[in-house]
């Protein structure tokens, strides 16, 4: 039995074609490993190219073994388990950075190439943004080149690159033919169950000093949305989120889930879509007030929109509200108790309120005294307000008078409900930045806000900003201009980076087409477009039929490409052969290991007279078979050629 042929030895340009395709899959996801296993993913990779720089030989095989048992320990040790979304992603990145120490032969690239391959899958599934989509084509282009060196190293760079980009281009058909019939699947791709939504931020189903505050220094989108007309004034883009009704003192939380009364719809209501991003959480964000919930979506008694699950993916839905819509107007005393319990502390404030009600009987002009108390006193609107201990709202109201929309928020509400009317918390977002370029409105983690609600009797519930009392260009201009200088702001809301803004903005319009037409294509989008392709109700099966033609036929079509360019290079061939046959005749006849180049040396060196015809056809040969020449007048000045040879060999 015939012993196996070891693969070849790597070349240096090989290696350098495959440090480069780990190079750009390695920066996909170093960043969001825990800060030692990057640190180790660019150690290693770093000592392994100042290798290949320096000319100097592998580490041998046992301290490789030596390096896995090391790193496989401490990724145990980091993450408690080898199994989940972390824990795998880690460990398959720091794999191929420890391959790259063993490519000695093409036997070890090939392994690299598609450990880079399925690492690439990894990233790409946890972040479907535009920069890694831009990022993985273009480490899927190097390494398919990589794997281009490792069968023909005697190429240039250009060729492989050009080969590459056109595998990747006849592949591209295939693609868009399973990206819009294969069925789309919901949800994480990755993950266990344990970890599959971690990292997802947004708002909470509770509030306690610091909660939102902290929330708004992420520049992170939360919602885009767009309007039909132009979008409301931005003091009146109130995003109603959740709606929290109980305190304990310190942290308002939302009450039992209560069944909606409903809302008439209103001709004078405002149209409009939003694009949800992830949050792990039910609650759908819309204008206030609501007057409808969009599909496997409900309204609560309190006008939150709520999905019947959480939102755990990106989502688009449409959405009418009407800003001046009045709500329950005739509630009775029973249901509105809830929004009157206070727990047994603060009692400045409880004293005050109830001065003030007996001073005033009327509601609005108590609501009217408290939002003065906002303005007479000194009060700040900042980020980093002092901690509060157990009488926090008394601490607040009448010693440090420094706090974000959560503390006045808060305040309100506690005041109104020991004068004696129903109030609430309601926490969402205010404001958003309408993008120039492709006109939506980007809603972002900055911009969470918390207000008041209180009811009147005959005006229903009525919303109360008590921040924009003390900082009123909060609401009408947003974050940064109502924060006081020195204050933290997310780095890109910054007033002086208005040239940085722009680009944001066009990137921004770009990730946003991307999400809308690419990870926006949802089972809705693909039932709809399967819709209009004349398949009313399809199945897997008759999915899989029409994935199976359309395929047989980009197969067919490709095919034909192939062998239409393998005949005109058989011509090229049977003109070369042809005129090795004449040749041969005069004792000229081609080894098999003779190039044309050679050859043609050899015939002009043994025939003077045939040097500058036979010259010509070996140009002409090699041009059309391996450098740039193509088409119908090359091959048929070749053909003629050596045609035209004929007569001279009989001299």
């Amino acid at each position: 039995m015939a012993s196996r042929q070891p693969s070849p030895p790597l070349t240096r340009a090989q290696e350098s074609w495959l440090l480069a395709g780990a190079f750009l899959t390695l920066a996909g996801g170093v960043f969001r490993l825990p800060p030692w296993l990057g640190a180790a993913v660019v150690l290693l990779f770093s000592l392994r190219a100042t290798l290949w720089w320096r000319r100097q030989p592998l580490p041998p095989r046992w301290l490789l073994g030596l390096l896995v048992l090391a790193v496989s320990a401490g990724v145990l040790l980091t993450f408690r388990q080898f199994f989940g979304r972390g824990p795998g992603t880690a460990l398959l990145t720091l794999l191929l950075v420890l391959k790259l120490f063993e490519l000695r032969r093409a036997r070890d690239g090939v392994a690299a190439v598609f450990l880079s391959f399925f690492l690439l899958l990894v990233h790409f599934l946890e972040a479907q943004g535009m920069s890694m989509a831009t990022l993985a084509l273009t480490a899927l282009l190097v390494l398919v080149a990589a794997l281009a060196s490792l069968a023909d190293d005697g190429r240039k760079i250009a060729d492989h690159l050009r080969l590459s980009a056109l595998m990747l281009a006849q592949a591209t058909p295939f693609m868009l033919v399973l990206f819009l019939l294969f069925p789309r699947v919901q949800g994480p791709l990755w993950g266990m169950p344990a970890d599959a939504w971690s990292g997802l931020s947004g708002l909470s189903d509770s509030m306690s000093p610091g909660s939102i505050s902290s929330l708004s220094l992420s520049g992170a989108i939360a919602f885009r949305a767009r309007f039909e007309g132009d979008p409301p004034p931005h003091a009146l883009l109130y995003w109603r989120g959740p709606v929290l009704r109980d305190f304990d003192g310190r942290t308002w939380r939302a009450g039992p889930e209560q069944a909606a009364t409903g809302a008439a719809a209103s001709a004078a209501g405002l149209d409009y879509s939003v694009t949800l991003e992830p949050h792990n959480r039910r609650w759908l964000y819309a204008l206030d007030v609501p007057l409808a919930a969009p599909p496997d979506a409900h309204l609560s008694a309190e006008y939150q929109v709520l999905a019947k699950a959480p939102v755990r993916s990106r989502i688009r839905y449409e959405m009418r509200s009407a800003p001046s819509l009045a709500l329950d107007t005739g509630a009775d005393a029973a249901s509105l108790q809830p929004y009157l319990d206070l727990p047994a502390n603060n009692p400045r404030i409880r004293a005050l309120a109830a001065q003030w009600r007996r001073e005033s009987p009327d509601e609005g002009a108590v609501i009217a005294r408290m939002l003065r108390h906002f303005r007479g006193e000194k009060f700040f609107y900042t980020l980093t307000p002092p901690l509060l201990g157990e009488d926090g709202v008394d601490q607040f109201l009448f010693e440090t008078r420094r706090g974000f929309c959560e503390h006045y928020a808060s305040a309100f509400v506690f005041a109104m409900r020991a004068a004696g009317i129903p109030a609430r918390v309601v926490t969402g977002y205010q404001g958003g930045e309408r993008n120039p370029v492709d006109g939506w409105l980007t809603v972002r983690q900055s911009d969470a806000h918390a207000w008041a609600e209180v009811w009147l009797a005959g005006k229903g519930w009525l919303r109360v900003d008590p921040t924009a009392a003390i900082a009123p260009e909060r609401v009408e201009a947003g974050l940064a201009s109502a924060l006081p200088a020195g204050e933290s702001l997310p780095f890109l809301a910054r007033a002086d980076l208005s040239w940085l803004r722009q680009l944001r903005f066009r990137w921004e319009a770009v990730g946003n087409a991307w999400n809308q037409w690419v990870l926006g294509y949802d089972s809705q989008r693909q039932r709809e477009l399967l819709s209009r392709l004349g398949m009313r109700e399809p199945d897997w099966r008759a999915m899989t039929a029409l994935m199976t033609v359309l395929c047989a036929a980009l197969l067919a079509g490709l095919a034909a490409w192939v062998l239409r360019r393998q005949a005109s290079t058989d011509r090229v061939q049977l003109a070369w052969q042809r005129l090795g046959r004449k040749l041969a005749r005069s004792g000229l006849e081609r080894c098999p290991w003779e190039g044309p180049r050679d050859y043609s040396l050899r015939v002009a060196q043994a025939r003077p007279d045939l040097a500058q015809d036979v010259r010509a056809i070996a140009a002409l040969y090699i041009g059309l078979r391996y450098g740039k020449l193509v088409g119908k007048a090359s091959l048929q000045q070749l053909e003629k050629r050596v045609a035209d040879l004929k007569p001279a060999l009989r001299r």
